[in-house]
């Protein structure tokens, strides 16, 4: 079994108003641990598609319906071959399992088996389905476990074997109701196993594959042997697919490359072709139809032998990072990747050449979120660790559809973007400031330095001292733009080596350490304020950004996460242990306790709502502060957010996982609401 590594709005005339009865702030905090499934109500993911694709597994009885699992507890369906997706459930209230192995059983297609991990954690589990997928159950025998492969014996469909980071190798006989050990509890080698493999005609023979080497059982556990014969030594074994029609043919692949064995595993050798730099194959995967057929998913690209492993070719860019393959057993011109960043790759000439199918699939990690200052149907997003298939996305219609537009960012993350009352459009990456110049992206954060020097010049024939301001060039902004603030006649970014400020619309900037520091994540301007934070400190200017003072942070708050000015010359500042505002710029603080969350990810000023909008990591609910009375009006977006924006009468949202999200056109801007102080 394969292992992958790894404007006006509508509610303020209350119109609709879904929520506008009055209730507790114990309540709304309460409602906040909902259906790990976002209800019919909740706002709409709306791409844009693609980001991280995990695994898949197909319906025996239907080989159009397939599944898909994500890094983030979610599995998708398609019931035309992956052409198009959608999302099916959400199987735990956590949010960050990685579902990397789906089994759907042989015998009765309605139920499926979930293998799932946690990145950096050793947690996890095994998951079921008896609905086709609709509803989940935890397998309590397996709670915790990290698991990082499942197989389901092909004679026997009531067995299913799993491998897992603690415990080894699990085995059920009863379809997943019970489980038992099934390596050696004491074992200091058979533990953290990442694939398995169950032979097609004895369900009493199994392989494991673990971080170190391989091992092989003939007797349901009771007795293994390493098979590492041929294989270089502390190799990480990553998948085991066994020849199904001649099942002494055994195929493995490791860090150090893939092996074939003849003989059951008892001697390998190891198969030449493919570069050392793509070595790491993530998936082998065997055409059903034409056993010579072989192909291999790697950390670069797919290659394939149609010669059982004498020569192999790359099919793919090396950029494709591959984490699952599947085959059409009724056609197998048709073949699918699921890959990291560029979701699902299509091919229909047998991975001759492919295009990205991810239609209605998304799970981008949205850093930035903005709509266009003139057009609000016109919304930018930025987007992290997407590389060549990420950067920025923009769409005119709302959210409908989206259009990558990342030529000149060179795969470069972008954590920030803003726009100027003109309509000019910068993003922030991770290497520097970037303008728009609606084709492509030019670099934007030129660095002077001006200084005053005293010269003589001769003025009525004679010589006399005079001043003469002289520009040096000091280079570009190279560090990461956490966040840009255009909204003033100066332009604002808070980076990694300081806070930079611009004076004639991004032409040039100046500025660097402010006090002595570096690594401002965040800066906001109202008229002359301008607050800008580290995670432990601010700094703040009543003079547009000539002058700074420094501020410590308001107790009890620890770290700071986000910030906000208010029009009216409010400070805010957000972070685990809720909220806080200033109104004698900085110098006292109180915590509005009557919001009733935590773990602020952002605070931002809507001028369309005229409130102070905030969002957290652990709640689906949004916020919206009235800066003076510090009334709140709030919604359940259904999802995890981390910024919120207005958009022609309606919010959209960032989620943490499932890009863009927006309010459903029926509810309008409809909020709950609740007093101040």
């Amino acid at each position: 079994m394969k292992r992958k590594s790894l404007s006006s709005s509508p509610f303020l005339a209350g119109t609709l108003c879904l929520a506008s009865f009055i209730v507790s702030p114990l309540a709304i905090a309460a409602a906040s641990t909902t259906s790990p499934t976002p209800s019919a109500s909740a706002w709409v993911p709306v791409g844009p598609d693609g980001g991280d694709a995990r695994a898949f597994a197909g319906d025996p009885t239907n080989s159009s319906h397939i599944y898909l699992g994500t890094l983030n507890s979610w599995i998708y369906e398609s019931h035309d071959g992956g052409s198009s997706w959608k999302r099916l459930a959400k199987i735990s209230k956590q949010d960050n399992l990685a579902l990397d192995n789906i089994i759907v059983d042989a015998s009765d297609p309605k139920t499926i088996y979930v293998g799932a991990w946690v990145l950096g954690n050793p947690d996890g589990g095994i998951f079921i389905s008896h609905d086709a997928g609709v509803t989940w159950t935890e397998s309590e025998a397996m709670h915790g476990q990290s698991v990082r492969a499942l197989a389901q014996a092909p004679t026997n469909p009531k067995e299913l074997v799993a491998g897992t980071v603690v415990k080894g190798v699990m085995q059920s006989d009863d379809s997943g109701v019970t489980w038992r050990q099934i390596s050696p509890p004491a074992s200091n080698e058979l533990h953290e196993v990442e694939s398995i493999a169950i032979d097609p005609k004895d369900p009493h023979t199994i392989y494991a594959g673990t971080w170190h080497l391989p091992w092989k059982t003939t007797d349901d556990g009771a007795n293994w042997h390493n098979i590492k014969n041929g294989l270089i030594d502390d190799s990480d074994v990553f998948s085991i697919i066994i020849d199904q029609k001649a099942p002494q043919t055994v195929y493995t692949s490791a860090c150090s490359g893939i092996y074939k064995s003849e003989n059951g595993g008892e001697e390998y050798k190891k198969i030449q072709g493919i570069p050392s730099t793509a070595r790491r194959t993530r998936v082998l995967m065997q055409d059903p139809t034409n056993s010579s057929i072989v192909y291999g998913g790697t950390t670069e690209g797919l290659y394939r032998t149609t010669s059982a492993g004498t020569n192999w070719s790359r099919l793919t860019g090396p950029d494709v990072i591959i984490n699952d393959i599947y085959i059409d057993p009724k056609n197998s011109q048709h073949v699918l990747l699921a890959t990291d960043r560029s979701g699902v790759l299509m091919s229909n000439d047998q991975a001759a050449s492919f295009k990205p199918a991810n239609d209605g699939f998304s799970q981008r990690q949205v850093s930035a979120l903005l709509v266009d200052v003139k057009n609000p149907q016109t919304v930018y997003v930025g987007v992290v660790n997407d590389k060549v298939y990420g950067g920025v996305f923009i769409s005119n219609d709302s959210g409908k559809t989206w259009e990558q537009k990342s030529s000149g960012l060179d795969g470069r993350d972008v954590f920030s973007m803003a726009q100027a009352p003109d309509g000019t459009l910068l993003a922030g990456t991770g290497h520097g400031i970037f303008r728009w110049n609606n084709s492509t992206w030019q670099p934007g954060g030129k660095i002077v330095q001006t200084e005053q020097k005293t010269v003589y010049v001769i003025r009525k024939k004679k010589k006399v001292k005079d001043t003469k301001t002289v520009t040096k060039d000091m280079g570009m902004i190279e560090g990461r733009v956490y966040s840009l603030d255009l909204s003033q006649g100066s332009w604002y970014a808070a980076t990694s080596t300081g806070i930079y400020q611009s004076d004639n619309q991004g032409g040039t900037w100046q500025g660097g350490p402010v006090l002595n520091k570096m690594d401002f994540q965040a800066i906001r301007s109202s008229g002359a304020t301008v607050l800008a934070s580290r995670r432990d400190s601010m700094v703040v200017s009543q003079d547009g950004g000539h002058a700074w003072q420094p501020l410590s942070l308001p107790s009890p708050l620890t770290a700071a996460s986000s910030i906000a000015v208010g029009p009216g010359g409010s400070l805010w500042i957000g972070g685990r242990e809720g909220v806080f505002y200033s109104d004698d710029k900085g110098a006292t603080w109180t915590q509005d306790k009557n919001l009733p969350i935590s773990n602020i990810n952002n605070l931002s000023y809507d001028s369309d709502l005229k409130r102070v909008m905030v969002t957290s990591w652990n709640s689906t609910f949004v916020f919206a502060v009235d800066e003076k009375t510090h009334d709140f009006k709030w919604w359940d977006a259904g999802w995890n957010t981390r910024a919120v924006r207005s958009l022609g009468g309606r919010l959209m949202g960032a989620s943490l996982y499932n890009g863009v999200i927006i309010q459903p056109q029926l509810q309008g801007g409809s909020a709950g609401s609740m007093g101040g102080r």
